[in-house]
């Protein structure tokens, strides 16, 4: 009896020992689901995003390319007052999402300092190299496939002479732009996906498409400047001094449109 006693309680003390470790294992589930119901969050806010910010733009482009037609008229101040409102609501939304995740513009790398300014100048002219040996490229397999023509449409057809309006717009779309397609998108991939090469393509192919109002031969040349601006983030994850690269040619833009 004393043996069947001492029996009964080994086994219950053995149970016992193992309750916690099958309380504990048993809802192994829940937290992988957790990570992929916030996986398909993310990937709906970068959707949500990018459709509010580059879809009508993206629309106009596609428009333009394939009708020849300029619908764009941005000589007229509202409308550049309208798409400064527009882009800016974009940022705004942009700094929503992050704040959900307790996260700032800066840990997209946006960091204001003398050496990213110094940066900038130094992206802004690798970048123009880029652009201008993409330019090479893409102009002689045009010539090559379609003799002499040239097609697209120059800044100062689709924009016009730009009044006192669009200088905030000039000055707020390298923010916009850059903050957006490259530094969150470019982010979101590559976490989600963990590809850096999927996150340089989509931003370049994004950015390149609602560039289409150039014809063409104009956005695959504007391509390569992205590029480099993308294989740039990749490598570095500073996001300024690609601002202040972009900045400094939409000021050019600007100045020439004038």
């Amino acid at each position: 009896m004393e043996l069947a006693a001492k029996t009964r309680w080994v086994y219950r003390r053995c149970v016992s020992d193992q309750l916690p470790i099958l309380t504990d294992a048993s809802p192994i589930e829940a937290p992988y689901e957790h990570v992929r119901a916030s996986e398909r969050m993310r990937w709906l806010e970068l959707a949500l995003l990018l459709s509010i910010s580059f879809g009508q733009y993206f629309f106009v482009s596609l428009y333009t390319l394939i009708t020849g037609l300029i619908n764009m008229a941005g000589s007229q101040d509202y409308q550049w007052a309208l798409t400064f409102f527009h882009e800016a609501m974009a940022l705004l939304l942009l700094g929503y999402i992050l704040s959900r995740r307790k996260a700032r513009f800066a840990d997209l790398g946006l960091r204001w300092s003398t050496g990213d300014l110094i940066r900038g100048a130094g992206v802004a002219i690798g970048s123009y190299c880029a652009y201008f040996a993409g330019n090479v490229i893409v102009h002689g397999i045009h010539r090559a496939i379609l003799g002499d023509s040239h097609s697209g449409n120059t800044a100062q057809a689709i924009f016009g002479h730009p009044g006192f309006f669009a200088i905030p717009f000039f000055l707020l779309n390298p923010f916009f732009e850059e903050m957006i397609v490259r530094a969150y998108l470019m982010t979101e991939i590559r976490e989600l996906t963990r590809s850096a090469t999927l996150a340089v393509a989509l931003s370049v192919a994004v950015q390149t498409a609602y560039h289409l109002y150039y014809g063409w031969e104009g956005a695959l040349s504007l391509g390569f400047q992205f590029l480099f601006f993308a294989v740039y983030y990749a490598k570095t994850r500073r996001a300024t001094p690609i601002i202040v690269a972009h900045g400094v040619f939409d000021l050019i833009g600007l100045a020439r449109l004038w």
